[in-house]
């Protein structure tokens, strides 16, 4: 399965976007999906995940509340919807998609399949 990442751009602190992860060439339908980030020197980090196992969503605890994924099962598409952006959210957002195990969700080497990458950046 192929993933296509987009709908980063350029947004105010308090600002809201939201990041779309569609897929080709298969579908999310028996994989779980998640969101990783970024920053300049910093190493790739978990934001959020949408699983098949348990039909749950997990967030960093740096977002809960925040920010919020969810499917379209018709469009074959994974959003992340992020709300009162900071500018510590600045980053690459990737999406990924796997078969984690449940006490490994948020670790990026559970996920087979990634996306391109897309760039957000939150001015203060």
């Amino acid at each position: 399965v192929q993933l296509q990442a987009s709908g980063g751009g350029l947004v105010q602190a308090g600002g809201s976007l939201r990041l779309s992860c569609a897929a080709s060439g298969g579908t999310f339908r028996t994989y779980s999906v998640a969101w990783f980030r970024q920053a300049p020197g910093k190493e790739r980090e978990f934001v959020a995940v949408s699983t098949v196992q348990n039909s749950r969503e997990y967030y960093d605890d740096s977002v809960k509340g925040r920010f919020t994924i969810s499917r379209d099962k018709a469009k074959n598409t994974v959003y992340l919807q992020m709300s009162s952006l900071e500018p510590e959210d600045t980053a690459v957002y990737y999406c990924a998609a796997g078969r984690p195990i449940i006490s490994a969700i948020s670790s990026s080497s559970m996920y087979g399949y990634w996306g391109q990458g897309t760039q957000v950046t939150v001015s203060s």
